[in-house]
């Protein structure tokens, strides 16, 4: 009896200790892209280039959809908020990662952590589900062109985006609450360039199954859905495509629609390769290498895809352009 009195004594202890570890563990190591000072200064200098060019190229097309009253329609009112999601999305990471470049030890606190994971997921996950979104507006444009204005009116587009915010933000509150419960007890070390819910939750010294489960079905059934939705809007639009009598009306309703694709597969591709996989040291090296794809590349693609492919979009920016010169 007493040898149990003990064990159970000893077994407390062990747990009172677990906790004053996991109080005392204040902050994480980022081990980033490299260690190699040399590959670290012309990273910062290309990445430095590229944030610089995804805030102006996805600014300007947020000043131009607003300026220009030609575009004030559901289509750019989408594009807009795509825009300010890819300035927010960058901007999670890639300043952290900069700074990084430029210092020798890479912390990050622990409620610092938590957060480049929620805001990661949510405007990751936002955008996901607005691309659904901008598949069904491109749908109605070219199926019922008559009466467009009338089916995505501006109560209907705001409640699209509204609905896409609002699950994003509960999607990625559900991954930070869950990973901010686990005890971390050391190492520190995360094996990426930000705090993503994977390398942070190997450093876990608790079971993570279930943050493993919840990262693989919701997020993977987030993106899945979302995925189906896109294609389905794009299954339809194909038929209307083929309808069209003229070359010209196919090729203009083909450019709109192919640009918006065109992003939509570089980034479900990359989602669905990110988070529907198993964690093991090799797959957690591969997920770093695309997450630059998340937080560095798309963002920059977007507005370069939707201006380039985009002959409204391109005038009323020559427009805007000319006459900011002017004044």
């Amino acid at each position: 009896m007493e040898n149990e009195k003990l064990a159970a004594h000893l077994e407390g202890y062990k747990e009172s200790m677990k906790i004053k570890n996991q109080s005392l563990f204040k902050e994480f190591v980022l081990l980033g892209l490299t260690d190699i000072v040399e590959l670290q200064i012309i990273l910062f200098v290309c990445f430095l280039i590229t944030y610089l060019m995804t805030l102006i190229g996805n600014f300007l097309i947020m000043v131009v959809a607003l300026q220009d009253q030609s575009l004030h329609t559901p289509m750019y009112f989408f594009l807009w908020c795509l825009a300010f999601l890819d300035i927010c999305l960058s901007s999670v990471a890639v300043p952290k990662m900069l700074a990084d470049f430029l210092t020798v030890k890479k912390t990050i606190s622990f409620s610092g952590c938590i957060s480049q994971i929620h805001f990661f997921h949510f405007f990751g996950s936002t955008e996901a589900i607005l691309y659904s979104a901008m598949s069904y507006d491109r749908y109605v444009a070219i199926g019922y062109p008559l009466r467009y204005l009338n089916i995505m009116s501006v109560k209907v587009c705001t409640h699209l985006v509204l609905v896409s915010w609002i699950t994003g933000f509960f999607h990625a509150l559900l991954h930070a609450v869950m990973t901010s419960r686990l005890p971390f007890c050391g190492p520190n070390l995360v094996n990426h360039f930000f705090c993503d819910i994977k390398p942070v939750i190997t450093l876990a010294c608790a079971d993570t199954s279930l943050n493993l489960k919840l990262v693989s079905r919701v997020t993977g059934t987030l993106v899945t859905i979302t995925l189906l939705l896109t294609l389905l809007s794009y299954i339809f639009i194909g038929k209307y495509l083929i309808k069209i009598r003229t070359m010209k009306g196919r090729k203009k309703a083909f450019s709109t629609c192919s640009a918006h694709l065109t992003v939509v597969s570089f980034q479900y591709g990359t989602a669905l390769f990110t988070y529907m996989r198993s964690s093991t040291n090799d797959s957690l090296n591969q997920e770093r290498t695309t997450a630059i794809l998340f937080t560095a590349i798309t963002p920059l693609l977007n507005p370069i895809i939707y201006t380039l492919r985009n002959k409204d979009m391109k005038t009323a920016m020559e427009q805007v352009i000319r006459r900011m010169c002017l004044q």
